[in-house]
């Protein structure tokens, strides 16, 4: 039998590997407003990995909200956006007040899943970054209960179910044009928009489709601009299409659950201070607080996200080197 202390520290280390599955960023104990956000980290191209970590930190340290990122993975605990069934720590959306989805064609394990479609089924908000429109992609297992929520399903999946809107297709020229926000005028005072002036993000604007829901709240339309810079001008011989909005959500259990869409939402876009600065009110909001006036936004740590593409994510980093130090 081991001596107790390598017994102890046995454990120890076991409980550590276990808990830098994920990361949860403690909000100081005077600003925190009791509200828990998991944000879901897992798309091959936007840097997710990079985003969703500053907006834990930022959320919880400037904010109060107690944040836990999860990412995919591989069994080391190196962060992969490329694999696309591991997400360890899918169970803690049965805590959460608001989940931050920013998946991609990911295809989880059933039981992990079911922890996903539970909190639809709840009526909890979520926010719907990007290329979450089509966060689920069922190719190596199409019995799944839960295929239905693929992209490919009639319907559109879980995007068509929700936000009314799956992957379309690029309407700005991908990686040429970049996106400057439009406040819609009628939706001007919604609350999410409280010091929101100047939106913009070198991610192309994404086409909707013809049927568009008719019961969608926009909040900002997409101009696709001539070039990658904030000074471009407008490509005029493309029309605007919603960039970002909400819409109430019936669930099976009788519940309405509200979604927040943005479709501009990579790491390089957050450098956009009124983009971080409308995702932070829209988290007061969907968790029913006041939202401010002007919230701060003022990044914590170091924030020099990677540009957008694929198969150029750091290789080799660890979940726990994104703890809060």
């Amino acid at each position: 039998m081991k001596p107790l202390p390598i017994l102890l520290s046995l454990v120890a280390s076991s409980l550590l590997a276990q808990a830098q599955q994920w990361v949860t960023y403690n909000p100081p104990a005077d600003k925190a407003n009791g509200k828990s956000i998991v944000l879901l980290s897992g798309d091959e191209e936007y840097r997710s990995e990079e985003s969703l970590p500053q907006m834990g930190k930022l959320l919880s340290q400037r904010h109060g909200f107690k944040c836990t990122v999860l990412f995919s993975q591989d069994a080391d605990g190196s962060i992969n956006p490329n694999n696309q069934t591991n997400i360890p720590g899918m169970h803690l959306l049965g805590s959460a007040d608001l989940v931050v989805n920013q998946f991609r064609f990911r295809e989880l394990p059933d039981a992990d899943m079911k922890h996903f479609v539970d909190y639809m089924d709840s009526g909890k908000p979520m926010m719907v970054l990007r290329t979450a429109t089509h966060a689920f992609n069922y190719e190596r297992n199409k019995q799944s209960p839960y295929a239905k929520y693929s992209w490919t399903a009639k319907g559109g999946g879980f995007g068509g179910m929700t936000v009314g809107e799956s992957w379309t297709y690029h309407h700005g020229n991908h990686g040429g044009e970049a996106t400057r926000g439009i406040i819609d005028g009628k939706n001007q005072k919604n609350p999410m928009l409280n010091g929101v002036h100047d939106v913009f993000g070198p991610t192309d604007v994404y086409g909707v489709n013809p049927d568009f829901p008719a019961d969608a709240t926009v909040l900002l339309y997409g101009q696709v601009l001539k070039g990658m810079k904030p000074d471009d001008g407008p490509t005029l011989t493309k029309a605007t299409m919603p960039l970002v909005w909400l819409r109430d959500v019936k669930t099976p259990s009788g519940k309405t659950g509200r979604y927040f869409c943005s479709t501009i939402g990579a790491a390089t876009d957050l450098l956009s201070e009124d983009l971080r600065r409308l995702l932070v009110n829209a988290c007061y909001d969907l968790t029913g607080q006041k939202v401010p006036a002007k919230a701060d936004v003022t990044p914590v740590g170091e924030f020099k996200p990677q540009m957008f593409g694929f198969n150029k994510f750091a290789k080799g980093v660890k979940v726990s080197s994104h703890e809060l130090k």
